[in-house]
Order: C-alpha cells, then sequence, then structure tokens
C-alpha cells in the first residue's frame, strides 16, 4: 500500500498509477512557478515513495494555460518558469523568514532528487527555467520536445544560476553552460540535447500517450525503459548555438574579456551576445562566472552549500554594506517584475568597475560548517 504524502497543496499533484508515482505541478496560471508549498509537497512525495515498494518510478509534468483562448488548463504545454519571484520580494521587504526556508528546501529537494534511488523522469515540455531546471536536471531521463523554452534566466535579475545551476551547467560542453548562465538565453530542444542539459525528444503531439504508457509498465528496469522511450522518440530541432565561437570567447578569466573577445568577433550573434551582456549586473555577472568555475570542481552537495552561502548575500550583500532594496538582486526583481520599467540601476554599472574583492565576498560562508542550513547533505 502506497505510504500517506504527509504534506501536500492544491498546485502539486500526485497519484500513484500502477508502480509509477506521477506528479502534475498545478499552476498554470503562473507557468507552475515554484512556492514553498509546492517545494514542500514535492519533497513530501519524494520522500514517501522513495521508501514505498509498490513505486518503482517517478514522472513529474505540468499543467498549462490550453484551449483556444487559454482559459482551459490541460496536462503538458509547460513545466516549470522557476521559482515565485514576487514572493522573493514581498519576503525581503517585509523581513520574512521564510525566504531562508525557500532556498533551503529548494536545495534540499533538487539534491534529493539528483540523488533519487529509483528512475525519476522529467517531461520538460514548454517553458523550463530557473527553479524548473532544480526539479529536472537530476532526472535519469530528462526529456524535450520541439516546443520546449530552456533557460537559466537568473542573472536577468541580479541573481545567479542556482538550484545547482553551478554543479550542472559546469558541466556542458565548450563554455555553453557558462554561456547559457551569463545571457539568460532561451535555447530550444536541440540545443538543450547539444548542452547535454536533456537526453532525448519527444513528440509533443504523442506525449499525453507517452506518458500514459509509462504509467502503464509493469515495471521500469532499463530495457523496458529503453523500449518505452523508442516508440515516442522524434527528431529535435537543429542545434544553433556557434559551439565554437562560444569555446573560443568564454574560456577568458573574467566576464570583462569575455566581452572584449565577443567584440572582436564578426556578425549578429557576437554583438547581440555582448549587448545582452552589457545590459545584466556587472557584479552578478562576475559571480556567476565564478560560482560555474568552481562549479567544475565540487560535488553537488557542496555546490548547493554554495549557492545557499552566494543566495544570502544576494539579498543581504554585507560586505557591500548594502540590504533588502539596495542590493543588486532586489534591484534586478523591482525592474523586470515590479515596477517592470526595465531600467534597472546596477552597482557597479560597468564590468571595468567590478573587483576581485566584491566577488570573493559572495564565496565566504556566513556560517560555520557545524551550522550550515545545508550541512546535512551527502
Amino acid at each position: 500500500m502506497t505510504l500517506p504524502i504527509v504534506y501536500t497543496c492544491p498546485e502539486v499533484q500526485t497519484e500513484v498509477r500502477g508502480h509509477l508515482g506521477c506528479i502534475t505541478l498545478n499552476r498554470a496560471r503562473a507557468l507552475n512557478a515554484l512556492s514553498l508549498p509546492m517545494i514542500r509537497a514535492l519533497a513530501a512525495a519524494l520522500l514517501a515513495w522513495r521508501d514505498d515498494p509498490q513505486v518503482q518510478a517517478v514522472a513529474i509534468r505540468g499543467m498549462s494555460k490550453g484551449g483556444p483562448s487559454g482559459s482551459q488548463e490541460e496536462p503538458f504545454g509547460a513545466f516549470c518558469a522557476g521559482g515565485d519571484i514576487r514572493f522573493f520580494h514581498q519576503a525581503v521587504l517585509r523581513a520574512d523568514a521564510e525566504i531562508e526556508d525557500f532556498f533551503t528546501e529548494e536545495y534540499t529537494l533538487n539534491h534529493l532528487i539528483h540523488h533519487y534511488p529509483k528512475p525519476y523522469i522529467a517531461f520538460m515540455d514548454g517553458v523550463v527555467m530557473g527553479g524548473g531546471m532544480g526539479i529536472s536536471q537530476g532526472a535519469k531521463l530528462r526529456i524535450v520536445t520541439p516546443r520546449t523554452k530552456m533557460a537559466m534566466p537568473e542573472t536577468n535579475i541580479g541573481l545567479f544560476p542556482d538550484v545547482g545551476g553551478g554543479w550542472f551547467l559546469a558541466r556542458c560542453p565548450r563554455h555553453g553552460g557558462e554561456w547559457l548562465a551569463l545571457t539568460s538565453e532561451v535555447i530550444g530542444a536541440g540545443d538543450a540535447l547539444a548542452l547535454q542539459l536533456a537526453d532525448v525528444c519527444f513528440d509533443a503531439a504523442r506525449i499525453g500517450e507517452a506518458w500514459d504508457a509509462l504509467a502503464g509498465l509493469a515495471d521500469f528496469d532499463a530495457t523496458r525503459l529503453e523500449s518505452w522511450r523508442r516508440n515516442y522518440i522524434t527528431v529535435a530541432p537543429a542545434a544553433a548555438l556557434p559551439l565554437d565561437t562560444i569555446a573560443r570567447c568564454f574560456e577568458q578569466p573574467d566576464v570583462l574579456r569575455v566581452v572584449q573577445a565577443l567584440e572582436k568577433e564578426r556578425g549578429e550573434w557576437a554583438a547581440s551576445t555582448v549587448k545582452a551582456l552589457r545590459a545584466h549586473s556587472p557584479l552578478m555577472l562576475e559571480v556567476t562566472l565564478q560560482q560555474i568555475r568552481r562549479g567544475a570542481g565540487m560535488s553537488l552537495a557542496d555546490e548547493l552549500r554554495m549557492e545557499r552561502d552566494m543566495v544570502r548575500h544576494c539579498f543581504n550583500t554585507r560586505h557591500l554594506d548594502r540590504y533588502m532594496a539596495a542590493t543588486d538582486t532586489m534591484e534586478g526583481i523591482r525592474a523586470l517584475v515590479i515596477d517592470k520599467d526595465r531600467a534597472p540601476k546596477w552597482l557597479p554599472a560597468r564590468l571595468e568597475e567590478v573587483t576581485p574583492a566584491m566577488v570573493d565576498g559572495f564565496f565566504v560562508s556566513p556560517w560555520p560548517a557545524h551550522a550550515h542550513p545545508l550541512r546535512e547533505l551527502a
């Protein structure tokens, strides 16, 4: 008998079908952006099913706004757009400690997924961004479709690619993960496969059929999963990223020199990349590059602990004497999501003004090792 799931919320639907634990993110009007109750419900389901012999595998999908006018909700078409950014802004301004709980529990969930002992299968259809990458990149099978829109857009708001981004982006080939993190650009299925951020492309028109067929499997050994997978594969859209150019320009030791290398390249792609980099927080771009470079040599647990340190500094940048609304992260959220003027006032304003000391402060842990909120991650 299935063990009870002790924490539930209406925005996370769970059921067991045969031997499959099924998770549906059900916050379609917010593109399934993760709230703290959703994170807790996901963790509760995974922990319950981990020890349940009836459940042999887990699959996760998202609801979307379907129908002719977007008035109906239907499975697939959107996976998860990330964390609830408005909540971050509100929580910081009211000094709500739940923002600390959010990141601690989200990163713990990310770690659980990466180390889950049963097959965890992510149907990454539609929007897959930020926190959505955190609950899918640890999957045994990462399924995209021709309508997948993937991104790590955190630098748009003066944050950094968290949820393990410093670990999985560091492992993309040819500095592609660094490009994705620094530019916040959106990629499709072909480029996701090329960057090794997805495993297979399914036919979007048959993805519901694939979900139902998965639930009908008698068991989930490698042979049966492979046979099931082959039934729904389609040719992905062609990869479009100029990986040779990315590898040449993004191997530089800092973002300023990445920009200078791009400025020497010809063509519209290099010019638009420079424009994107010049628009983001100079400080957080340099922090992000250092995060990924450091993450390349870390275990996932250590990298998530580093991210937990970094995110504390993002909302209270103590070493620069900047707090709450005065931080680049809060200014980025204000400009992009709250006031929507798209005119953030970054401090410092230019990459040329960022110093190593400004960056290094983000990697100093606010906690001793024995008191770190993620100290128990193995």
